[in-house]
């Protein structure tokens, strides 16, 4: 007996180890092949305060995390009429690393990124892939069949899930991820009546098994996070073609400094800063520098139209998890943004999200 649970003790030491290890080699892949040469920058900035000052190369480090965001806006999109099953896990990995790589050539030109950064994005990589992988064996097998066996009609703890991925999705275009009640999102499940008997059931032991596993693994990230000090809230950017007082009309910008022939201002980051660029630049205004920069990443979603952009540098182009159509990962200067965004109009694309640092 006991040398039978020695054996099963190795086994599954070693089955662990063997996943640890094909989790971690889109990391070696990465970090060995999907390299590039660092270019000189000859640009000077004219943002002097230190804390406002963010290093290039984090632009393009900054999509990785926001693709773990538009995964979830997909599914939900695929739950509004079908089940978990038929989303695509697989791809929505494959679109995570292949972007990185391409990105992670740039930021190399960039100068590389700090060792946190990095460290965070692929510590966040290896955790969507487990993620995402454990929800397609589970989805695609077992959830599957009580999803069959239920019929066509959702249950209401089915209409909970779509609900909840949907507020989850939009929650994370602006806060944390592991600032979401997911212990308040578990409640309101069960708080759903049991209508299709075993898919009703089989939703609550999942899905809430899940989100309770999430609520305390955020519980983790937090303290971590605590003790690490919250990222900055706050951007700085440089802007010529406006007058103070047409900037101040742009809700949540401030005036911090008026130059001969620019004014700096400061404004909230994430999707926010994103609204606040498109309406200065849709005010004939012109973005001379962010956060010490001079070029940006951007995204822009619509149809296949091929990978010239006339404009720009298309880093990355990958289907859209959950949607129809492309999404195009494009570096631009921010003197060219203006004619960007034109050209991306003119093309049918939309802007989807400009990356701060």
């Amino acid at each position: 007996m006991l040398k039978r649970i020695v054996r099963v003790g190795k086994w599954l030491a070693v089955s662990l180890l063997v996943v640890v290890l094909l989790l971690l080699l889109p990391v070696g892949y990465i970090e060995t092949f999907c390299r590039a040469d660092s270019e000189q920058d000859h640009y000077s900035t004219k943002i002097a305060d230190p804390d406002f000052l963010r290093q290039e190369a984090n632009s393009y480090l900054t999509y990785p995390e926001w693709h773990i965001v538009y995964a979830y806006e997909g599914l939900a999109k695929v739950l509004q009429t079908g089940d978990e099953h038929q989303f695509g896990y697989i791809s929505s990995i494959a679109g995570f690393w292949s972007s990185f790589c391409a990105l992670n050539k740039v930021a190399n030109r960039h100068g590389g990124g700090d060792f946190d950064t990095r460290g965070t994005v692929h510590t966040i990589g290896v955790s969507f892939t487990f993620e995402m992988l454990m929800k397609a064996f589970y989805e695609e097998t077992i959830g599957r069949v009580f999803a069959a066996f239920r019929g066509a009609d959702k249950a209401p703890q089915d209409a909970f899930a779509a609900e909840m991925a949907a507020d989850y999705a939009q929650f994370l275009h602006q806060v944390p991820w592991y600032k979401y009640d997911f212990e308040n999102a578990v409640q309101k499940l069960w708080e759903q009546p049991v209508i299709a008997f075993a898919r009703g059931w089989e939703r609550r032991l999942a899905l809430g098994g899940e989100w309770k596993a999430k609520a305390a693994y955020a519980g983790v990230i937090a303290k971590a996070v605590e003790a690490a000090g919250q990222a900055p809230l706050r951007i700085r950017s440089v802007v010529n073609g406006m007058t103070r007082l047409e900037l101040l009309s742009i809700a949540e910008v401030d005036v911090v400094e008026q130059g001969d022939n620019h004014v700096m201002i400061e404004t909230p980051r994430y999707r926010k800063f994103t609204g606040i660029l498109s309406q200065i630049i849709d005010r004939g205004g012109r973005i001379v520098e962010i956060a010490g920069n001079d070029e940006i990443l951007l995204s822009a979603i619509g149809p296949d139209v091929g990978d010239d952009l006339q404009a720009g540098e298309l880093v990355s182009r990958i289907g859209r998890d959950g949607h129809e159509g492309q999404r195009y990962l494009v570096n631009v200067r921010l003197d060219e943004l203006a004619n960007m965004l034109r050209v991306l109009e003119q093309k049918g694309l939309t802007l989807e999200h400009i990356y701060d640092y």
